[in-house]
């Protein structure tokens, strides 16, 4: 497994529609077949619009069955999500404790200076947005700034004009979201069954893996890419190299293990249920990038 930092950095264009269109039933439509919630179906009208409409909030009102209420209460409770238009870029810095007493203040007056706007607000050229949030879940590794999904630790007042440089050019266009050769996986726990995929979370431009894990004493939440080929991850805490960890279901806390060993370093795999059918396997030791996938 090896560390990277990555999610999807392909340009996004607002639609000319509002959101009453059939975009938004086709969406309904495919996630209410899947079986997926709420949040699932609100985060692709958020990534297909860069906001969420009202017109598509009253039209999911109608196919859901739930209250307006209901549904601007999720819609205002994740920070991923907003009621208003965005820039083509977002930016998201982190103000947590962690990350202010590291001098993410400092950082955020620096993204106002060269953006020349401020918090929540757009450029002109509706290029960027800029915005604050209490936590990233990263706190180790702040202050924390994510644009377009990619996070970017450790941040320093010099790197933030690069930051919004590498943004308007597209960062690497060789990533993994674009490579044609990797395709997205849907798991759940191999015990309980209950589905491990974080919608909120993008890795690679795709909904992320999010398991617990422990090492060496240490625990905390790790996110894989569901990209099956692409080994970019993001963890709450530093993985050290050639380091083995357990992996352990969010929800049942039981530990993911499969029956053999990693045949390329001896490691324990980890196993996950496929969505649809089959087992994915994955070797839990940082460095080692072997996983096994077998189809029904």
């Amino acid at each position: 497994m090896k560390q990277a930092i990555a999610a999807s950095h392909e340009a996004k264009t607002h639609p000319p529609e509002d959101g009453d269109g059939t975009d938004v039933l086709a969406i309904l439509d495919k996630h209410q077949e899947e079986g997926h919630g709420l949040i699932a179906i609100l985060g692709e009208i958020q990534r297909r619009y860069g906001y969420l409409p009202e017109k598509a909030l009253r039209t999911v009102g109608e196919r859901t069955g739930r209250s307006l209420v209901d549904i601007y209460g999720i819609a205002t409770f994740y920070g991923s999500f907003s009621l208003q238009p965005r820039g083509k870029h977002l930016i998201s810095a982190c103000l947590g404790t962690a990350c202010h007493v590291r001098g993410a203040p400092r950082i955020v007056e620096e993204l106002e200076r060269q953006l020349k706007i401020k918090t929540g607000e757009t450029t002109p050229d509706k290029q960027f947005t800029l915005q604050t949030v209490n936590c990233l879940g990263a706190c180790a590794l702040g202050p924390v700034v994510v644009i377009d999904g990619r996070y970017f630790p450790k941040v320093r007042k010099s790197k933030v004009k690069q930051l919004l440089d590498d943004a308007l050019a597209g960062f690497d266009r060789t990533d993994a979201a674009e490579d044609n050769r990797l395709f997205p996986l849907s798991v759940s726990c191999s015990r309980c069954n209950h589905s491990l995929m974080d919608t909120s979370f993008d890795i690679d431009g795709h909904p992320s893996i999010r398991v617990r894990v422990s090492f060496d004493c240490t625990h905390g939440w790790l996110r894989l890419s569901s990209l099956y080929g692409s080994s970019s991850f993001f963890a709450e805490c530093d993985v050290s190299e050639n380091t083995v960890t357990r992996f352990f279901c969010p929800h049942c806390h039981a530990e993911l293990v499969a029956r053999s060993d990693c045949p390329m370093c001896d490691a324990p795999m980890v196993q996950m249920i496929v969505r649809g059918g089959g087992m994915l396997q994955i070797c839990p030791r940082r460095g080692c990038q072997n996983r096994m996938l077998d189809l029904l």
